[in-house]
């Protein structure tokens, strides 16, 4: 597993508002260890009977210990809301929000690794280490423990194929949703890195769709540094020429990013390919039949 577990002790960022209360409710029914919400103005206040809200991440911090911030706010708030995380203590961001500002993102990201921080999304599903943590909005009945670790652009194409990996009887370590915009926090290249070190991880899948040049990038990274087996699989493969589709990131620019060319990549840097969701299930099974590269 990789960056949470259920020690992670977590903050809610606008934990009163719809969104966030329903999603905080969701995680504590799944056993995340959620320990505060905060909301200015609210302070003293309590959602779902136990979990203390807080008018600064500051006090939460300061009364929980919570080192981990899920931040359910709108897309004008986000800045900030990231901002003040940062500067409570607060080493894991997960970024929930869409429809950021590219520049406010990127303001954020260069706070983030000024701190020494990490952030995932932002328009991102979030984290789950099954039966440990979901932090974000997951569906957690559809994950279970094993040794697959995930990392992926898309919400709902993270969703099905997980769920096709648990049918066919192989759980999960940790998996993350980096989200869809072209300026993020983690990126491919990172996570698969923590996945290359985590013991509990045995084979990775990596979900990307059509549009810039992650993947593309990605397969280059972990044709040098990884040697534990990777199953890549790409949404977008039916797309029309020229038709922007999806999320900010999927632009097609000059024949780059199309599913052709990141599907090529994979191919030509050892990363084997599945071209439906069903088919990652099989080649992760084959996978975890085969001895590591030494």
């Amino acid at each position: 597993m990789i960056l949470v577990d259920k020690k992670t002790k977590v903050v809610v960022q606008g934990a009163t508002g719809k969104m966030g209360s329903a999603h905080a409710k969701r995680m504590l029914d799944y056993g995340t260890n959620i320990v505060a919400g905060v909301t200015p103005g609210k302070g003293g206040e309590k959602i779902h009977g136990s979990v203390p809200i807080f008018d600064t991440v500051a006090e939460a911090v300061e009364k929980t210990g919570a080192t981990c911030s899920c931040i359910f706010v709108p897309p004008y708030l986000a800045l900030d809301a990231g901002y003040e995380a940062l500067e409570a203590g607060i080493e894991l961001l997960v970024l929930i929000t869409e429809g950021i500002p590219p520049l406010d993102t990127a303001k954020l990201v260069a706070a983030v690794k000024a701190k020494g921080a990490k952030l995932i999304g932002p328009n991102c599903p979030g984290i789950i280490t099954p039966g440990q943590s979901l932090i974000g909005i997951l569906p957690g009945q559809i994950f279970k423990s094993g040794p697959v670790g995930m990392v992926s652009k898309s919400g709902t194409l993270t969703y099905e194929i997980a769920l096709a990996l648990t049918e066919s009887g192989h759980g999960q370590s940790t998996c993350v949703g980096v989200g869809g915009d072209p300026v993020k926090g983690l990126d491919y290249q990172e996570v698969l890195m923590m996945f290359e070190k985590d013991p509990a991880t045995e084979v990775m899948v990596m979900i990307g769709e059509i549009g810039g040049s992650a993947e593309e990038e990605a397969a280059a990274f972990i044709k040098k540094n990884i040697k534990k087996p990777v199953i890549g699989y790409i949404a977008g493969q039916t797309a029309p020429p020229g038709k922007r589709m999806g999320h900010a990131g999927a632009i097609i620019s000059g024949g780059k990013g199309t599913a052709a060319s990141k599907l090529e990549a994979f191919k030509a840097n050892g990363v084997r390919v599945a071209m439906t969701p069903n088919e990652v299930a099989k080649q992760v099974a084959e996978a975890l039949k085969q001895p590591a590269k030494a």
